[in-house]
């Protein structure tokens, strides 16, 4: 049975994805879960701190997910650098995975991600930090034996347009069919899922840009530090 702080919390998930988190007011939260404000403030405290709750639930599992792929990976190169492929599916698959699991209750914090991910500065600011930091160690070790050449400045910024891509895949996935006349099947996760780590890894294999001396901006640079 379902309790009245995972009720609200479920509510906020399912009116957060739908409308964004500035358009849901908490009275709109309060009478989808059938309880009154006081519930809210007695469990949350306040609108901000619901919604860092219910992605902190989220999160949590979506790490799980992430770190069971690379831990997988590992094992598999046995102690030789995991191929960009693979890494880029350990850190986006369970993303795009939550946002078409319909069967586990997922798809609504799939479509909360790519929505928060893609949002302007705002209360999730720090959750979507934690939430880097908390998978990133792992991934910056891993990405920096597998590319070793580029600089940190370019890994960042790589990871940050990978980042953008996945969360317009997430929220907007469905627009490809309307501007392809229904030729690109956006429902076909596993085709999306291989397309979108074709893209971001040539992105972070691509060449980096000369800089004002002629010089390599990568090899000389500083490099992205892993653990």
């Amino acid at each position: 049975m379902t309790d009245t702080k995972d009720s609200i919390l479920n509510s906020a998930e399912r009116l957060f994805a739908e409308r964004g988190y500035e358009a849901t007011s908490l009275r709109a939260v309060t009478s989808e879960a059938g309880v009154n404000l006081a519930a809210v403030n007695y469990h949350f405290r306040s609108k901000d701190q619901l919604l860092k709750a219910l992605f902190t639930r989220g999160m949590q599992r979506l790490n799980r997910e992430r770190t069971a792929l690379l831990d997988a990976y590992e094992a598999e190169c046995g102690g030789k650098p995991v191929p960009p492929e693979k890494l880029v599916h350990a850190l986006i698959g369970p993303m795009l995975d939550a946002s078409r699991d319909r069967s586990r209750g997922r798809e609504i914090f799939g479509m909360l991600l790519g929505r928060m991910y893609a949002s302007p500065k705002g209360p999730l600011d720090d959750i979507l930090v934690s939430d880097i930091e908390a998978f990133s160690e792992r991934f910056k070790s891993a990405i920096r034996r597998a590319l070793p050449g580029t600089s940190l400045e370019e890994l960042y910024w790589r990871s940050f347009f990978a980042i953008g891509a996945t969360a317009h895949t997430l929220i907007s996935s469905r627009l490809i069919g309307i501007i392809s006349n229904g030729l690109c099947d956006a429902d076909d996760r596993e085709a999306v899922l291989e397309r979108l780590i074709r893209f971001i890894v040539a992105g972070l294999q691509a060449p980096e840009r000369q800089g004002a001396k002629g010089k390599k901006a990568g090899p000389t640079g500083k490099k992205w530090r892993g653990k």
